[in-house]
């Protein structure tokens, strides 16, 4: 029997519908038609304290009422779609435009082939080549340069300073300025290095940096210099005997005969001494060429370029090539030190090999160097000219390094040639050499100055005119 319903007249009736389910104890939904026309209905029943159903709960939507509500959400559901829809295409089409715009109305698919085919490119190219943005982070770097500066494989994110390369190309790389052909040293490696901004419009994108590896233009440079060295030198020795000859030419002319004979014995008991003390002491071929050379073209220039009595070596098997660097460019730098100093311009060589080891030994009489000089000596650029284009020492070191060697710069205040510079390069010889033995590659590392690493402390912390009797 109802006890409710929305028409007064229809309370005390009897319920129309499915009732079985909710007097067994459940509830349930079903769509029926009652005295309000077809709806929507749940029963459930109500249960008394001791479990029991008591009476039944039943209530109803019309669904005419369903429908209507039904129909007003869709058209709303509808109308923000459309709006929505209408967004969306808008949107779209304006993120459409400014990505045609940016990507001067490349396609993806053209996109994609433009950047495999420049990344083939860039990698694929012998030149190295940097991008570096402009908080001086390495950006991009190709296959050539990581060759070129052996960076590690991480490397791309990482500032420029933390890349390990030489403090001098670090520098350069992180300056900011355009570089244009400036040569760097990189361990066994020479590199022209350039370097310029990259803008878009007004807007700075970074530095692009190239490299160039120039060392076998250098070793081929190196080379032409050693011959045109020895072909000054001849020229030297040329010019020196022609003046002779003419001297005693003119005094067989003069009638003064006796004269003639004892000035040419005499001067030919000179150059055949010279040459006797310096084949005598170096028997190492390329080293007694360049000596001779070197000492004749020294005389033409007013120093006297001596070699040390205990000087002694014999062939070495060591790269002609790196002998003659170093070696030629040390003799070189003492000549023009010495010519700045007081009279009389010397050089002395000291030559010795013994104990498995090479030792070269060079001082002048100049003006001599001071402990900072000696620091920065084998860095790029320096010079005592002043004009910052000094490479001589630079290479030097690179070949010192190149045959896993030291090399010292101090003051010889203590040696013969009164306060000048020293330079003493050790090299280990080949089959002395253990395979264990350290390589510091890059920069000024690996380059032992006086009282700074091992060959610092072999000197007991002298300067290098000091150690292993310097003459």
């Amino acid at each position: 029997m109802r006890y409710t319903h929305p028409d007064p007249r229809r309370i005390g009736g009897r319920f129309l519908g499915t009732t079985a389910p909710a007097l067994a104890g459940a509830t349930f939904t079903e769509t029926y038609t009652g005295t309000l026309g077809p709806s929507m209905r749940a029963v459930t029943p109500v249960r008394d304290a001791a479990g029991r159903v008591r009476a039944l709960v039943s209530a109803g939507i019309i669904i005419g009422k369903i429908s209507a509500q039904f129909r007003e959400q869709l058209a709303g559901a509808l109308l923000t779609g459309l709006v929505g829809l209408s967004a969306g295409t808008g949107g779209t089409y304006l993120v459409g435009v400014r990505l045609r715009r940016h990507t001067h109305g490349l396609r993806s698919s053209e996109l994609n082939r433009m950047y495999e085919y420049h990344n083939a490119i860039l990698h694929a190219v012998r030149e190295g080549l940097l991008l570096i943005d402009g908080a001086g982070r390495l950006t991009l770097a190709n296959d050539g340069a990581r060759e070129l500066l052996d960076l590690p494989a991480d490397a791309e994110g990482r500032p420029v300073g933390e890349l390990g390369l030489p403090p001098a190309l670090a520098a350069s790389l992180a300056s900011g300025e355009d570089r244009a052909d400036e040569i760097h040293l990189t361990g066994d490696r020479v590199l022209v290095v350039s370097a310029a901004e990259v803008r878009s419009g007004s807007r700075s994108l970074g530095r692009v940096v190239t490299l160039r590896d120039h060392t076998e233009l250098q070793a081929l440079i190196g080379r032409l210099d050693a011959e045109r060295g020895f072909a000054e030198s001849l020229r030297s020795a040329a010019h020196e005997a022609a003046n002779r000859l003419h001297t005693v030419v003119t005094l067989v002319e003069l009638g003064r005969a006796e004269q003639a004979v004892a000035f040419a014995t005499a001067e030919l008991k000179t150059a055949q001494q010279l040459t006797d003390r310096v084949v005598g002491a170096v028997r190492e071929p390329v080293v007694a060429a360049l000596l001779l050379g070197k000492t004749a073209e020294a005389a033409e220039r007013g120093v006297e370029l001596s070699i040390s009595p205990d000087s002694e070596l014999d062939d070495v098997a060591l790269d002609g090539r790196d002998l003659v660097t170093i070696l030629g460019n040390l003799v070189d730098n003492a000549v023009e030190a010495a010519m700045g100093g007081a009279a009389p311009a010397r050089v002395r060589v000291h030559l010795r090999a013994g104990d498995g080891r090479f030792l070269v030994r060079v001082s002048d009489s100049g003006p001599g160097l001071d402990a900072a000089a000696a620091t920065e000596a084998f860095r790029r650029g320096w010079t005592t000219k002043g004009d910052g284009r000094g490479l001589g020492l630079a290479m030097v070191g690179q070949a010192v390094r190149r045959l896993h060697g030291t090399i010292e710069a101090g003051r010889d205040d203590d040696g013969a040639e009164g306060g000048g510079a020293v330079f003493t390069v050790r090299l280990p010889l080949p089959e002395a050499a253990s395979p264990a033995e350290p390589h510091t590659p890059g920069g000024a590392a690996g380059l032992a100055l006086p009282g700074d690493g091992p060959a610092g402390r072999e000197t007991g912390g002298r300067t290098a005119g000091d150690a292993e009797g310097a003459s």
